[in-house]
């Protein structure tokens, strides 16, 4: 069985416009043990999808589906059930640490909180435990820092904290969502390197959501790609990378700064703009932006065709996209 099944997931939401679907019939599975991620643009469904899995959406979504942890079910589930999971077995390293962190608490009162709650620590204990945590997670004279506030603290010691946090009751599922934004190259790369030591060391499934590709590329298993609140390429990250058969996947692609390119030389850009969510045609979420649209991917959702390597796509005009890409090759 595995650890966590998604499995058509709907979450509906009330916008100014009226009535949106942010995530429109998703699914995919993580074993354990195994690292997922989830890439596309900003306002596609990525932080929504996550959030769902800890029941932390807005009080006037609307989910459907099923999202199966260890087997029990999530949604509908009472929020003094829902607070046994988070923080315990299901650990968040959010995007802004600065803002997931209170201002108004000391760093060992925050870190320690999830091991008085979940492991029923003293708070001497849950203190020497804290100790051991920020060691591990590489903050400097952690001894001397443990009653510091965030604002003490550099926005990469206070990522460092984070971490500690979602780790300290040693989760079944760790979600990483965007956890180097803001972050120098140097900084990401330790923070990168961290995580993926600390996963592979404890054994824990991940999931890391990112709009950097090179990230992706080097740190998970598995990938979706999702436009729109839908999955429109899924697979093993280095079949999705070799293949990038869907249009929106090759835009990313193409998107990418290429090292050594002329001064001078223009980034490809994806035409047009992210439609606001009650904007979305009821077909292919990507229609209209896709040069490849014809009137039926504005009314028909593509259902998912699956290639090698247990890689999957969701585009009605496959064989015009190969062909058009064996076109560029040649």
């Amino acid at each position: 069985m595995a650890l966590l099944e998604v499995n058509d997931l709907q979450i509906g939401l009330q916008t100014q416009r009226g009535p949106a679907q942010a995530v429109r019939g998703i699914s995919f599975s993580l074993e354990r043990g195994q690292t997922l991620g989830i890439v596309g643009e900003s306002g596609c469904g990525k932080s929504i999808t996550v959030m769902s899995l800890m029941g932390l959406l807005p009080g006037n979504a609307k989910v459907t589906g099923s999202i199966r942890f260890d087997g029990q079910e999530l949604i509908g589930l009472s929020d003094r059930a829902l607070c046994q999971i988070r923080g315990n077995r299901i650990g968040m390293i959010f995007q802004e640490p600065m803002t997931a962190l209170n201002p108004l608490h000391t760093i060992v009162r925050q870190v320690g909180e999830p091991l008085r709650i979940h492991k029923g620590l003293s708070k001497a204990d849950a203190r020497k435990e804290v100790l051991g945590l920020l060691e591990r997670v590489g903050i400097p004279d952690a001894k001397a820092k443990l009653d510091a506030y965030p604002h003490q603290f550099s926005g990469g010691q206070r990522q460092r904290i984070g971490i500690a946090m979602a780790l300290a009751c040693e989760p079944d599922l760790l979600i990483a969502d965007e956890p180097t934004t803001a972050l120098d190259v140097t900084i990401q790369k330790q923070i990168l390197d961290l995580i993926h030591g600390l996963v592979q060391e404890r054994g824990m499934a991940m999931i890391l959501i990112s709009h950097d590709l090179g990230v992706i590329a080097n740190n998970v298993q598995r990938m979706l790609v999702m436009y729109g609140g839908s999955v429109v390429e899924s697979g093993p990250t280095a079949a999705v990378f070799a293949e990038r058969a869907h249009p929106y996947t090759q835009g990313l692609f193409a998107a990418r700064p290429v090292l050594g390119a002329p001064r001078g030389t223009r980034l490809a850009t994806i035409r047009g703009s992210v439609p606001e969510l009650v904007d979305l045609p009821p077909g292919c979420p990507f229609a209209g932006r896709c040069s490849f649209t014809i009137d039926e991917c504005q009314s028909t959702r593509p259902p998912p065709v699956t290639l090698a390597h247990d890689h999957a796509v969701r585009c009605l005009r496959l064989d015009a996209v190969a062909a058009a890409a064996e076109g560029v090759t040649a």
